[in-house]
């Protein structure tokens, strides 16, 4: 049973959230409709004020470990949580792959449209075909892609493994990857085995969300499952070094699952 505190703490959130968010996509759509264009540049902006806020009343504090790339770039993360974007987008412009399932989040998906989104349906080829058209198009047009290439989150401390195609396009179209990781210290923060609104209760019934970001170097090779080698054999070296100097779940036992 859960605590009615915490309960009323995450109904409390969420009513700070969503209002705040619809108001920013009304006042946003009125204004890029009279005082400037809705751009990319424009979007971000949007996003990095909103991100500001909903740290501030979600207990969210973030440890960063390295900087973007200068150049447009695709960054691949392992992926821990219904937050991770949140986490991902603090330092980051770009637009984001996201399962489908995301548009059918009531205002959110507004949001995350409005603000970069590229929506696939991981089950339909070609779907999967047009994102990743879509993917390699953005990037030649200067602009950074975020996707999470285990396709899914992860509770297991070592990665999953990461899809070929993402790494395939890179290679084949030339275009330079950065790896990041993004892990959690509370187990409440790994989504497992519940829903949606379970998860986003259980995160953040909690006073505080503490995570660790790390933003690795570009890498480059001519070989596309090469290439996905290295990002998957880096992620999971920084996940162990993560958890090896913090008091996280993971630090705490033995078993490698949340």
């Amino acid at each position: 049973m859960r605590n009615p505190l915490s309960i009323l703490l995450v109904i409390i959130r969420l009513i700070l959230i969503i209002i705040p968010m619809i108001i920013f996509i009304i006042v946003y759509s009125l204004l890029s409709s009279f005082l400037f264009k809705n751009t990319p540049e424009n979007a971000f902006k949007l996003r990095r004020l909103f991100l500001k806020f909903a740290y501030f009343i979600l207990g969210i504090s973030v440890k960063i470990e390295g900087i973007p790339s200068e150049e447009p770039a695709l960054y691949v993360s392992n992926h821990r949580s219904l937050s991770d974007p949140l986490i991902n987008l603090k330092t980051l412009d770009a637009y984001v792959i996201a399962k489908a399932e995301v548009a059918k989040i009531p205002v959110l998906s507004t949001g995350a449209k409005l603000t970069g989104i590229l929506y696939v349906k991981r089950e339909n080829k070609k779907s999967r075909s047009a994102v990743r058209e879509m993917m390699v198009n953005t990037l030649l047009n200067g602009h950074n892609i975020l996707v999470y290439p285990e396709g899914t989150v992860n509770g297991v401390k070592k990665i999953t493994g990461f899809r070929p195609g993402t790494f395939n396009e890179a290679v084949k179209n030339n275009i330079p990857v950065v790896p990041m990781v993004i892990e959690y210290k509370s187990k409440k923060d790994v989504w497992t085995n519940r829903s949606l609104m379970s998860h986003f209760f259980l995160q953040f019934g909690k006073l505080r969300t503490q995570a660790w970001l790390v933003i690795g170097k570009t890498m480059t090779n001519t070989d596309g499952d090469q290439l996905r080698q290295e990002v998957q054999e880096w992620t999971n070296v920084q996940i162990e070094r993560i958890h090896n100097n913090w008091d996280s779940y993971f630090s705490k036992h033995t078993t490698a699952e949340v």
